[in-house]
């Protein structure tokens, strides 16, 4: 079997013999069902350019294509469409010329297609006259497909200036399509955000998002039913290659790849990328980071001084996830459409979401991705890198665990930003998270929260975290507070630890066992 990975044009993948999952009935809905621009937000590397690679061999009436497809016994006309379709990605927006060439790269190819001799330089004006044309020439309303739409302002969340001039360049492009209503059949547009200030959204007030539709859940990715039909034999050579029963190899699968859902009870949607890969090389590896984590996104998360273990403990209404409201998206709106988060329950009292990791790879992903900013490893020396301290705690050797610590953040040579103490908490969630070990951070009690919280089978690990005190304060509080309490008749030992951060320092300067 032929996997089409990193392939994103419909044509080539059925032309070459490439395994093809067919989405087209969805396709056939959505251009037969009531609206007529639309709006999809989905994570990379999910399928969202083959998805527009589809749709614009379908409007374009290329009825051959489709054989022994859904669609093929649903379309009966196969009209063919003026096309527009535009990609955004692929390309680093670092400069307003850079989106300028990329519309003027489209724009040049279709003036020439209908004979349009250009005079004028604002995109806008070209893209109405190249609808125009369209139309009148062949007597049929276009379709415009934009992929990526997104893409120059997601670049550029930690640059406001430039982020401002690219949104102005959008607005006025997208907003021909408002303009030109009359001779346009069909708009789709995918992105990471559906930002509400940009007036593509706030001009086409018909505009409708089906990130979250019941109906098209699963019109990118491979849902459970997909992976049983189209690929059992695949399986199986997987589950031969790892030494698994079928029932095992499944269970495998979904532990690593399975778990996005795009809409409360809805069911769980596998990434196509890592599945197929997992499929070519026999192996389960995460796939998905090696195809490079969006760095603004980790960066959003650092500078804004976010609990990472709060991250997934929020209840969120709808609006959030859609991030309808915002010009500035909310980094809990940005985890969750570029998939590092995803829906895990649904309280319709409340309509609020809860949000977690949707599987392992995601997961290492995430914690892989912050380590870099939060846990250099390789500006230490071996004795200080992270994964040395798993001895230390898994033998109960706390003495050497905090020596560990101390010199950690001694050999820092970095500038902490923000709060010093949530910096030490997080820094200390990656480090343990890196290490496979159970933590929490801000663990709430009856009495109160925990700084920290690590759990082993033997042994239980509370760190109380002062700044700029003595470290029998800290653990003064864990006895007053009794954070030993639930786990002193579990069998583990207990280990109350008392630590005191420098603010001036930014460094744990001392630190003390209790009894």
């Amino acid at each position: 079997m032929f996997y089409p990975i990193g392939l994103q044009d419909f044509e080539s993948i059925l032309s070459d013999g490439y395994v093809y999952v067919d989405k087209t009935n969805l396709i056939y809905n959505l251009a037969h069902g009531s609206g007529k621009y639309f709006f999809l937000s989905r994570p990379r590397r999910f399928g969202k350019s083959l998805l527009v690679s589809t749709m614009a061999a379908y409007f374009s009436g290329r009825k051959a294509l489709f054989d022994g497809l859904a669609i093929a016994d649903l379309e009966k006309d196969w009209i063919q469409h003026p096309v527009f379709r535009m990609d955004l990605s692929g390309k680093t927006y670092d400069s307003p010329e850079v989106l300028q060439q990329v519309f003027d790269a489209s724009l040049s190819e279709w003036e020439k297609q209908y004979g349009i001799d250009n005079k004028y330089s604002v995109p806008g004006i070209r893209f109405g006259q190249v609808i125009e044309a369209a139309y009148a020439q062949t007597g049929r309303r276009t379709v415009i497909l934009i992929d990526e739409y997104d893409k120059p302002i997601m670049d550029n969340l930690g640059n406001e200036q430039l982020a401002d001039i690219f949104r102005s360049q959008l607005q006025g492009f997208y907003s021909v399509m408002k303009a030109k209503d009359a001779c346009v059949k069909f708009g789709f547009l995918t992105g990471v955000t559906k930002m509400g200030k940009l007036s593509v959204f706030s001009g086409l007030n018909n505009l409708i998002d089906i990130s979250m539709d019941a109906r098209y859940t699963d019109i990118c990715g491979i849902s459970e039913k997909e992976l049983r039909r189209y690929f059992p034999e695949s399986v199986m050579q997987l589950a031969e290659a790892n030494g698994m029963s079928l029932d095992e190899c499944y269970a495998e699968l979904a532990k690593w790849y399975d778990g996005y859902h795009f809409r409360q009870n809805a069911p769980g949607v596998y990434n196509p990328f890592s599945l197929l890969n997992t499929f070519r090389s026999l192996d389960f590896s995460n796939y998905w980071y090696e195809t490079g984590t969006p760095s603004f996104l980790v960066r959003f998360i650092k500078d804004g001084n976010y609990n990472l273990d709060r991250l997934t403990k929020n209840k969120l209404p709808a609006s959030i996830l859609k991030g309808v409201y915002s010009e500035r998206p909310n980094v809990l709106t940005l985890l969750y459409q570029t998939g590092y988060l995803t829906i895990k329950e649904y309280d319709p009292a409340s309509r609020l979401y809860n949000l977690g990791y949707p599987n392992k790879e995601v997961e290492d992903s995430f914690t892989e991705s912050l380590s870099e900013f939060y846990t250099p490893i390789e500006k230490h020396p071996d004795t200080l890198s992270v994964y040395q301290f798993v001895e230390d705690i898994q033998s109960g050797n706390v003495e050497m665990l905090m020596r560990r610590f101390t010199a950690f953040f001694a050999d820092m040579d970095y500038q902490i930003m923000g709060d010093d103490e949530l910096y030490f908490q997080n820094t200390l969630y990656v480090m343990l998270k890196l290490m496979g070990q159970q933590v929490q951070v801000e663990r709430h009690t009856s009495n109160g929260r925990i700084d920290a919280l690590i759990q082993t089978p033997k042994y239980v690990y509370i760190l109380e975290l002062k700044r700029d005190k003595n470290p029998d304060d800290a653990l003064d509080q864990i006895d007053e507070k009794g954070y030993d309490w639930p786990f002193l008749a579990d069998g583990r030992k207990v280990f109350k630890l008392g630590a005191n951060f420098s603010t001036r320092n930014h460094r744990l300067e001392n630190w003390k066992v209790g009894e």
